[in-house]
């Protein structure tokens, strides 16, 4: 993904890198080499180069740099850089470039203002899906997932636009929507229907009722 946005299409990254290489088991990690970007190699903790063949491994993504045998053998250090193996391998991707250049983005001022906003763009993602209930599209196409994203961005404006008026928030405070008391309906000719809701209450119509005359 990387390596399209930026070698592909000039992009720059502003995205977060996924790094696995750290190691859990006290040994040196990745971090603690140092890439030379001149020579094409890497310089281990305690000055030793590390060179490739530039032979690709790993679905031809990746490529292998390896320390010297008797470098290996005679450093003080190898206890902490490849205990349980004769050399150290470092893997390097061949997208490394690019992951480089999303790690300065990311570290700089412009990477920290870009996940700023970012923060706010998704939010509103987060609103459309959990709020309006757009989890998913029910139109087919592209045309239609287009007007229907259209519609649910439109009614997400209108309910931030609804809060941004300082008189609607008044008017909502002085002459609440809900009634406090139910209040008669008023019938056509002017009178109340207080007289046909009191019909309902009076003693059901019966048979027996007529009988007992």
């Amino acid at each position: 993904m990387l390596g399209w946005l930026v070698y592909e299409h000039g992009i720059e990254p502003h995205v977060t890198v996924f790094d696995k290489s750290a190691r859990t088991d006290g040994t040196f990690s990745r971090e603690a080499f140092t890439y030379d970007h001149t020579g094409d190699l890497y310089r281990c903790p305690a000055g030793k180069t590390l060179t490739t063949t530039g032979t690709l491994v790993n679905d031809d993504r990746t490529v292998l740099y390896r320390a010297s045998k008797h470098d290996c053998q005679a450093c003080s250090l190898r206890s902490r850089c490849c205990p349980n193996a004769p050399t150290r391998k470092v893997p390097r991707s061949i997208y490394e470039g690019a992951r480089d250049m999303a790690r300065e983005i990311a570290s700089s001022w412009e990477g920290r203002t870009s996940r700023r906003l970012r923060k706010k763009i998704e939010m509103l993602f987060a609103h459309l899906k959990r709020i309006l209930k757009l989890d998913r599209l029910r139109l087919r196409g592209p045309n239609g997932a287009r007007d229907e994203f259209t519609l649910a961005a439109a009614a997400q404006n209108l309910r931030k636009m609804a809060k941004l008026d300082p008189d609607a928030r008044t008017k909502a405070r002085v002459n609440p929507t809900r009634p406090t008391r139910r209040e008669p309906a008023v019938v056509h000719d002017g009178t109340t229907a207080a007289f046909f809701n009191g019909i309902g209450q009076k003693r059901p119509f019966s048979l027996r009722s007529l009988g007992s005359g």
